[in-house]
């Protein structure tokens, strides 16, 4: 499958999710969240998400994608790309406000931000694994290698200019899990 790269993404993704589901919940009920598990949490967002993520897709499945007669100015694509920067929008505003958290103790705002973001990117990561990517397989037909090698190759250059590896965000993910899991 052309998407199984992006796919393996999402699951990433999603394992976040749940880690700031569990945080959201924290904070609402009062608990304490240390810069330990919000650094993290904006970083995968802001960099593992947004950069490489994002960059795997518009810089090698959206064009491939338009390649293959799907327009960018419209449809699918068009939405994707909206929604892109709509996730940038809410991860500065998490990372302003996880900041002013720490700092003051003030939650209401990062607990607005966080709960726009799990719900903005979950309904994202919906519509692609059951829509665009549905699509592009059917449209990639018989460009999987291809399509693969560009995914791997826009990941490595965006994981070289973060100055980490997957097994890095992999292990963030993990560790994340575990230090919510101590607070709880």
């Amino acid at each position: 499958m052309s998407t199984e790269s992006l796919r393996k993404d999402h699951l990433l993704i999603e394992k976040v999710l749940k880690s700031m589901q569990v945080t959201l919940e924290l904070l609402r009920s009062g608990k304490k969240i240390p810069e330990s598990i919000l650094v993290p949490v904006v970083d995968f967002s802001k960099n593992f998400t947004d950069v490489c993520h994002h960059g795997k897709e518009e810089e090698s499945l959206f064009p491939a994608l338009e390649r293959a007669g799907m327009p960018r100015h419209m449809g699918p694509i068009a939405v994707m790309l909206m929604e892109h920067q709509v996730t940038k929008q809410i991860v500065q505003r998490m990372d302003a406000s996880s900041k002013e958290y720490l700092r003051s103790g003030s939650s209401e705002q990062l607990v607005h931000d966080i709960s726009d973001y799990i719900e903005h990117v979950s309904a994202h990561l919906w519509k692609e694994n059951n829509r665009l990517f549905v699509m592009a397989e059917m449209r990639l037909q018989g460009l999987t290698e291809e399509i693969t090698a560009q995914l791997d190759d826009v990941e490595s250059k965006k994981l070289i200019q973060l100055g980490k590896t997957r097994a890095d965000y992999e292990k963030m993910t993990d560790d994340l899990e575990q230090n919510i899991s101590k607070l709880n």
